[in-house]
């Protein structure tokens, strides 16, 4: 009889342990706690801080400068959003295509990295209202200057990063043409220098400022397809932080926060020629 309730008792013992190390992992990798994998508004404010993405090779938007120190554009919202938030900011270096990734692991709570809000991407994250408006442009050296992607040379092929809009657009629009896909916006530049592709597909501001930066290239095609937006975007679903985005963007036009923004960190770069054609001060939501 003693060793029969022992062994019970030793069963009982088990299942508990099981029960206890499912919960256990249940919780383990979840940014947020009560198994999601984001963490709320609230929850980001007791923590104090918040993970941002940004990109570190993309002047004049997210750059790391010679001092270590992030810059740029995206740099400049993320800042004031950390500062009206009353939290630190981590920025946390992604590439083009880890900016879905990062989000949906909780490896961020924001991306703000040139983030083009499409169609698909509205799928699987939440965007929140647009800061600025972009295109596709196309950058090529001036001994062979690309105009038009109608009479492409099929035996060139064209520079593009994994993971952004000008990839899809030409795999959909120019299925023909050859692509060279990098990972990074640093190698993709790289490439173009050492003649390894004969343009280089990126959103227009990108190209533009290569161009300016670089002597020896134009940017034959300015505008590419349809006119977009660029804007924060969240894990979907967390709609306190994205909530709190929108009412901060919001603020922010009303005090044309976007304007100044430009100028100080975009202004060198392009001048005051695409200032009102880039910066979007309206705060529409998306």
């Amino acid at each position: 009889m003693k060793d029969q309730i022992l062994k019970k008792l030793v069963t009982l013992g088990i299942a508990a342990s099981s029960v206890i190390a499912l919960t256990a992992c249940s919780g383990s990798g979840s940014s947020g706690g009560s198994g999601q994998p984001y963490r709320t508004l609230e929850q980001i404010r007791e923590d104090g801080t918040i993970n941002i993405g940004v990109f570190s090779d993309k002047n004049p938007f997210g750059y790391v400068d010679e001092n270590g120190e992030y810059q740029g554009y995206d740099i400049y919202l993320a800042r004031r959003l950390g500062e009206d938030l009353g939290v630190e900011i981590n920025f946390v270096s992604t590439e083009a295509a880890n900016r879905i990734e990062y989000l949906q692991t909780g490896k961020v709570d924001v991306i703000l990295a040139n983030f083009t809000v499409t169609p698909e991407r509205s799928e699987v994250v939440d965007f929140a209202s647009p800061y600025m408006n972009v295109a596709l442009g196309v950058v090529s050296p001036n001994d062979n200057v690309i105009e038009s992607l109608d009479d492409w040379n099929s035996e060139d092929e064209m520079i593009v990063i994994s993971g952004t809009t000008a990839e899809t657009y030409l795999m959909e629009n120019y299925p023909d043409i050859k692509l060279q896909k990098y990972d990074s916006y640093a190698t993709a530049k790289n490439a173009l220098e050492n003649g390894n592709g004969a343009a280089w597909a990126n959103d227009n501001t990108e190209v533009i400022a290569f161009a300016v930066q670089n002597s020896g290239y134009t940017v034959g095609i300015p505008e590419l397809g349809n006119q977009d937006t660029i804007a924060p975007a969240v894990y979907k679903g967390n709609t306190t932080l994205l909530d709190w985005i929108n009412e901060e963007i919001q603020s922010l036009s009303a005090e044309q926060f976007f304007h100044t923004a430009y100028d100080e960190t975009l202004a060198d770069t392009y001048g005051t020629e695409y200032k009102e054609s880039l910066v979007v001060e309206t705060g529409a939501s998306q």
